[in-house]
């Protein structure tokens, strides 16, 4: 990127006192050097002053994540940060690197992996043309198999014996994708043991086995209600077998299996280079303040986790980070409770925190492979608005605390004002196709919230639950209450997973309210074990809603131990 030498001198003669001050940034220039110069321009500045970084259409690749601090916010409107897109253009800030050389090798293609400050670039995900690609899969892309065993006291799952076993057992980085009841798990796979009458005995590595086997919410079933859970091997050459498969070898060599009329030497081939592209966070002490994003598109970030440790979730797209069942039942918070489990965050695109007046109005965000928009811990009075969500691999909006770290996930949070997330609206956004990497992850979750309105969103095909706000399972006051969530339209949801709700809540949220929302099309969820698909779901301790005034294809809802102050109209 070139640095913005010229800008500087001239926006310095451009500072007024009534007016906003335009930073003008084309690509190829400096993002980093337009966030400095504002920085220098507001610690200079003898009274407050507003400024926009006005990007002109294209694509600004970085490097390296772009930071917003509480240095770089305003204190009021009159001093607002705005980045923006040029009038009548489009700005993308993308985190890809372009994979290129194709050559071909019978019915694929091979290309090398770029390298990135000295070392070959290893990711999960892979663009062509704008459609992503299918990272190499037993069965084909949403194709299970039933296990046959799934033995905790071996932390060993039985499958059928693949036709193509011995090229499998030789597969240095194969990994397993199971399907359990709500959420998903990915296992590397350590050995597979071939057994007598056509069965295979797979183990993992750690520290993914430990957490798969010893966790029990959730665990695969085995001969279920409808039949045991399920289960696809992923991730080695031998298993790139049909069009827009591909495979990545340890070297860096990428092989690709074309769609019908590719030419891969003219092909625009993208893998992502970074996990995040945007973080805009304060601290307890110094929030960031009014700050606009604004009609800008955020595009290819990567989601490396499971490669390194595997993946082995509790809901929402939520990795557990320790988990088991208690021999005894019973905690001080909770006599029944028989289980214990503390979590991660997933990765985001772009995370905010610590913020106050932080808004993302007419953004773009596609080809991410995590959590695409995040709002963590000590958000207020922000917006997130007329936004379009398309090819999110997780969540494509995230809001508040959801008890990640130090705090096992049962225990009712208490949390002090400054941390609550509170007084966010997420309004008029367009989600579709999120879920896609993580099936498990959710449509708009908002955890540990308060004062928050969901209204006016559309969203479609997703793997699980639409909103789901709430968290904790627990009846205790956790300061979680007034929540909106109204006239939203969710469709074709709960395609791959159950356990589900077209809207799902948790734990007690008094003067809360759904109304109004359009729910329809709950998805078949082919290697479902139950039947536990709902329009509306109230989990565990779900209190202080008020339901009234919802369409929904059938009167199918849930419910698991609601409190008494739930109130149907």
């Amino acid at each position: 990127m070139k640095r913005l030498v010229l800008l500087i001198a001239f926006v310095a003669g451009m500072i007024t006192e009534t007016m906003a001050i335009d930073i003008v940034v084309k690509p190829g220039d400096n993002l980093y050097d337009a966030l400095q110069i504002v920085r220098n321009m507001r610690r200079l500045a003898k009274q407050p002053q507003a400024y926009n970084i006005i990007l002109r259409g294209g694509e600004y690749v970085l490097d390296r994540p772009l930071v917003l601090r509480p240095e770089d916010g305003g204190r009021s409107n009159a001093s607002t940060l705005t980045i923006k897109s040029a009038t009548g253009e489009r700005a993308v800030i993308s985190g890809s690197a372009n994979v290129t050389g194709w050559k071909r090798q019978g019915k694929l293609w091979v290309a090398q992996a770029p390298r990135i400050n000295g070392r070959t670039l290893q990711v999960r995900q892979m663009w062509v043309n704008g459609r992503k690609a299918l990272r190499a899969t037993q069965f084909g892309e949403y194709k299970l198999e039933r296990m046959l065993d799934f033995n905790t006291d071996k932390r060993t799952i039985t499958i059928p014996t693949p036709s193509n076993i011995k090229q499998l057992k030789n597969a240095s980085s194969l990994e397993m994708l199971v399907h359990q009841r709500w959420a998903i798990a990915i296992l590397r796979v350590k050995d597979m043991k071939v057994l007598a009458d056509g069965k295979t005995e797979v183990s993992f590595l750690e520290p993914e086995s430990h957490l798969e086997f010893l966790h029990p919410w959730p665990q695969p079933i085995i001969d279920g209600e409808k039949g045991s859970s399920s289960f696809c091997l992923q991730n080695a050459l031998c298993l790139v077998d049909e069009e827009g498969e591909w495979y990545e070898d340890e070297s860096g060599q990428i092989y690709y299996y074309p769609h019908k009329g590719e030419d891969m030497t003219t092909a625009d081939v993208r893998i992502p280079r970074l996990e995040r592209l945007l973080t805009i966070e304060g601290s307890p002490l110094r929030k960031v303040d009014f700050v606009n994003i604004e009609d800008i598109d955020f595009q290819y970030a990567a989601w490396n986790c499971p490669s390194v440790k595997g993946h082995v979730t509790l809901q929402g797209g939520f990795a557990v980070t320790e988990a088991y069942k208690l021999l005894d039942a019973g905690l001080p918070w909770n006599a029944n409770l028989e289980n214990q489990a503390w979590i991660e965050r997933p990765v985001a695109a772009v995370q905010v925190a610590w913020g106050k007046n932080v808004n993302f109005r007419s953004c773009g965000f596609s080809h991410l492979a995590a959590t695409a928009l995040d709002y963590r811990t000590g958000m207020k009075h922000s917006q997130i608005s007329s936004n379009r969500f398309t090819d999110i691999g997780g969540t494509a909006i995230l809001v508040g605390s959801f008890a990640e770290g130090a705090t096992e996930v049962h225990n009712p949070l208490v949390i002090g004002n400054e941390e609550y997330t509170e007084h966010i609206r997420i309004q008029n956004n367009s989600i579709s196709d999120a879920t896609n990497e993580d099936w498990g992850a959710v449509g708009i979750g908002a955890g540990y919230v308060r004062h928050t309105v969901i209204t006016g969103n559309e969203l479609n095909r997703l793997n699980y639950s639409g909103i789901c706000v709430g968290w904790g399972w627990t009846a205790h006051d956790t300061g979680m209450c007034c929540n909106e969530i109204s006239n939203n339209q969710v469709s074709d949801f709960a395609r791959m997973l159950y356990d589900a709700g077209g809207i799902y809540t948790l734990s007690n949220q008094p003067e809360s309210q759904i109304s109004n929302n359009t729910i329809k099309a709950l998805g078949e969820a082919p290697y479902a074990t139950n039947d536990r698909g709902f329009y509306i779901y109230l989990d565990e301790a779900t209190d202080g809603y008020t339901i009234s005034g919802n369409k929904c294809d059938a009167p199918k809802f849930g419910d698991n131990k609601p409190g008494p102050k739930v109130t149907w109209k």
